[in-house]
């Protein structure tokens, strides 16, 4: 014979107000998660606005059935183990992302190359790079930081990386005047991102956009490059790469 969960009386309906109920029942659990254990019952019903003869018979009931429970001294509630339940199998069903999973999601809507550089020790390393789209003379982009878009960024957010005159020029197309340069940097700053134009290689243009660690600090840049026909700073190509690179933000 099959076991069914028991089925609670009207006598626990809340004057017949079921969804209202439900709601101010989701509130208290929310309030005690954000105001932490041992939150009283009356904090809990002046942070949900609900009556305290409610929340009290609304805590109660919450913690018959596991959703909270009383912390050891009994003066107030934390939160019991069918919450924590929930919010496992919350985070089963949608596991966090990797860095490779949205760079190939990302490659799948776009045309342009994109690849991925870190920032740490005040060093320009790639670390996934666009099978399909090779970046040509990959290490100069390294050792002329000044005339592509992924150094202008970092050298943007992270000025101790900048050493004294090296400025040199590549191509016709090279930002060698240092007080260009230096407002170059800080539109960067005001816009977020870079752009390079043929300062490199002729033919090739690419625009960045940083890449944050959880507490917001820029680590590293996300590399989209291609012909400087196709690759410029338009609204949509712009929004495509900054809303990119905000996915990735944690994962680097």
């Amino acid at each position: 014979m099959t076991a069914h969960a028991a089925v609670r009386n009207s006598d626990t309906a809340f004057g017949g107000r079921q969804p209202h109920a439900v709601q101010k029942a989701l509130g208290m659990l929310e309030a005690v998660a954000q105001l932490g254990p041992g939150s009283t019952a009356k904090e809990i019903a002046a942070f949900t606005s609900v009556p305290p003869a409610t929340a009290y018979r609304m805590l109660n009931l919450l913690v018959a059935d596991g959703y909270l429970v009383r912390v050891p001294d009994l003066s107030g509630f934390a939160l019991g183990r069918r919450t924590a339940e929930l919010a496992y199998a919350a985070a089963e069903s949608n596991p966090s992302e990797s860095l490779h999973d949205v760079m190939e999601d990302l490659r799948l809507r776009t045309r342009f190359g994109l690849h991925v550089a870190s920032f740490a020790g005040g060093r320009l390393r790639f670390v996934d790079q666009d099978p399909d789209h090779e970046i040509v003379a990959m290490a100069m982009l390294s050792k002329s930081l000044h005339a592509n878009a992924i150094g202008k960024l970092m050298l943007a957010h992270l000025p101790e990386t900048r050493r004294p005159g090296d400025m040199r020029r590549i191509t016709d197309f090279t930002v060698c005047d240092p007080d260009a340069f230096t407002r170059e940097l800080r539109e960067v700053m005001v816009t977020g991102y870079a752009h390079e134009n043929q300062e490199t290689r002729l033919g090739r243009s690419a625009l960045a956009a940083p890449i944050r660690d959880p507490s917001s600090f820029v680590v590293g840049g996300l590399y989209l490059h291609g012909s400087a026909a196709k690759v410029r700073p338009e609204p949509e190509l712009v929004k495509f790469l900054v809303d990119g690179a905000a996915r990735l933000t944690g994962l680097l």
